[in-house]
């Protein structure tokens, strides 16, 4: 699962570098890595709340929750749903795709019991409004920095930018390794060998592993098709994308880091009219069918383990 995880979603901070032409991949994935095995660190000291949102606590009862098949299955499920987007490279949540994987053992063991209130306050209603946000504020923030360059005739500092855009990217996967790290972690903590600390630094090992090696088909996408962009546009989406995510890690909020990722760097090219339709689509259908598709497979898989 963690591994999947690094795959698929290791590269949206520095997404932004890449496609500006900023760096190159390689340093691209490097600079993710460490910064993202730095927020996985953080999260020790600063994100518990979400280990409790994904133990399946509160959605499902506890004598489902509890149980080694449940995790199992929602590890399961999940891994495969991300690890297969990613080879597709379609870059989707994470966080729905635990969300659907929690959901499905629950409809097999108690159908329609499953407390869907929860789970639309905690998991879709911050998954729906987190792009909506993203997309509004990076087509602001772009829109805004043209606006006072035009209006002020600005020096244009290349070296200046780029040091921002890095900063920048590295505070996304900060934020990432900060968001994304409990999620997984509270999978583990049914094994007793585990205490949340250690689990959460084995999890960011793997996660770094995910990224180093399976992570360029999701880059491409991200970098190249969704839209071109020079260093200012990269350097407005990624500002909008580590605001959002941070706040919703502080807050205890399960935001994708995908989702607020893509939507930022698709509100930049809307205003500079040129984003790829066609992809974006194939992107929020991707999105669509994570949560149904780690349902049934979380599902079958639980049933099969009850066998």
């Amino acid at each position: 699962m963690a591994y999947s995880n690094g795959a698929n979603d290791n590269f949206q901070g520095v997404a932004t570098l890449f496609g500006s032409r900023t760096t190159s991949y390689q340093t691209a994935i490097l600079w993710a890595t460490f910064t993202t095995l730095a927020g996985a660190v953080a999260a020790t000291f600063l994100a518990s709340t979400l280990v409790k949102n994904f133990s399946g606590k509160g959605l499902l009862p506890d004598a489902i929750a509890n149980t080694p098949e449940f995790h199992i299955a929602v590890a399961i499920a999940a891994g495969l749903t991300v690890l297969i987007a990613a080879l597709m490279g379609f870059p989707i949540s994470t966080t729905h795709s635990l969300a659907g994987a929690i959901i499905g053992p629950g409809l097999v063991a108690i159908g329609l019991k499953v407390n869907f209130t929860a789970l639309g306050t905690s998991f879709i209603l911050p998954l729906l409004l987190s792009p909506i946000i993203a997309i509004s504020l990076g087509a602001v923030i772009y829109s805004l920095s043209n606006y006072i360059n035009s209006k002020f005739k600005l020096p244009v500092n290349q070296k200046m930018i780029d040091t921002c855009h890095f900063i920048s990217a590295g505070i996304i996967s900060f934020a990432r390794g900060l968001n994304d790290t409990p999620k997984i972690v509270s999978l583990i903590l049914i094994i007793e060998y585990f205490s949340i600390r250690g689990g959460m630094i084995t999890i960011a090992i793997a996660m770094a592993l995910g990224g180093l090696l399976n992570s360029q088909k999701v880059a491409i996408t991200m970098s190249t098709k969704i839209t071109s962009m020079n260093h200012p546009q990269g350097l407005s989406a990624n500002i909008v994308t580590g605001v959002l995510v941070i706040a919703a890690s502080l807050f205890g909020l399960p935001v994708s880091t995908t989702y607020v990722s893509v939507a930022s760097i698709f509100g930049v090219g809307v205003i500079a009219k040129k984003v790829n339709m066609w992809v974006f689509y194939q992107i929020v259908l991707s999105w669509l069918l994570t949560l149904p598709t780690a349902a049934i497979i979380s599902g079958i898989t639980y049933r099969l383990l009850q066998a």
